[in-house]
């Protein structure tokens, strides 16, 4: 699978039935080429501004499923939000 397809497919936790919203971007371990975690904003900005600059940052072993149009998550939303001011 390709970023792009990834980035079409919307992600919901399985412990809240909540839409995150859709992956934004990825993290690799450099040394072994593996994915670490899916980052998916977090949608607190009205029109793109006045909101904050969150992310989700989900690691790969969170993800329970990836189907045709959701990635379903189980985590704990607060300790995977990061990047708030």
């Amino acid at each position: 699978m390709r970023l792009c397809e990834l980035r079409e497919k919307e992600v919901i936790n399985l412990c809240t039935c909540k839409r995150l919203g859709c992956v934004e971007d990825l993290v690799f371990d450099l040394c072994d080429g593996c994915i670490q975690a899916l980052v998916v904003p977090e949608h607190t900005k009205f029109c793109g501004i006045f909101g904050s600059d969150c992310e989700f940052v989900i690691p790969f072993d969170c993800i329970k499923k990836i189907g045709e149009d959701f990635i379903m998550v189980e985590i704990s939303e607060e300790k995977c939000l990061k990047g708030c001011k």
